[in-house]
């Protein structure tokens, strides 16, 4: 995939796409590039809040304590000349918000990676990945199709550089 961002341009790759749509895979992708850091979401939860990520209001908790930390350590990364890789999910407007405001705290190109995959294909996804168990959580069908129910895709008026990434056969 061809960047339009200048070379020298620290950016910030946010991701949006429901759960198994590929964002990990996309971000591991991504932070393959030079002088570029992916920071995952889902490894920091499981490091600190394992134990207590039971429900959506518990991951709704943890992942706000994560965001507080984590939004200025980002922007002090992209103000240094590192890219960043957020594999946080940029799946709501409040979500994306968030990431705007490290946006508005930088000098730093974006782009938002859209992974617009349908329901039954993450769900093949989700089957495969938690029957392999290498990911730090299994979500059960119900669990997808519950936080699915809040997923919001990026609208033109949100101002973000947008990058549709589409299902493959």
């Amino acid at each position: 995939m061809a960047s339009l961002l200048p070379e020298m341009s620290p950016v910030l790759h946010i991701l949006c796409g429901k759960i198994a749509a590929g964002k990990s895979t996309l971000a591991a992708d991504l932070a393959r590039s030079p002088q570029t850091v992916l920071i995952a979401e889902d490894d920091w939860l499981n490091v600190l809040f394992a134990d207590e990520l039971v429900s959506l209001p518990d991951y709704v908790r943890c992942s706000s304590k994560l965001a507080g930390i984590m939004a200025p350590h980002v922007a002090a990364l992209l103000n240094a000349g590192v890219s960043v890789v957020l594999d946080f999910p940029a799946n709501t407007v409040e979500q994306r918000a968030w990431s705007r405001g490290i946006i508005e705290k930088t000098t730093a190109a974006h782009q938002l990676h859209f992974l617009d995959v349908p329901d039954e294909a993450c769900l093949a996804r989700l089957r495969e990945r938690n029957c392999q168990g290498d990911h730090p959580f299994a979500v059960t069908e119900a669990q997808f199709r519950q936080f699915s129910s809040h997923f919001q895709a990026p609208l033109l008026g949100e101002g973000f550089n947008v990058v549709r990434h589409e299902a493959c056969g």
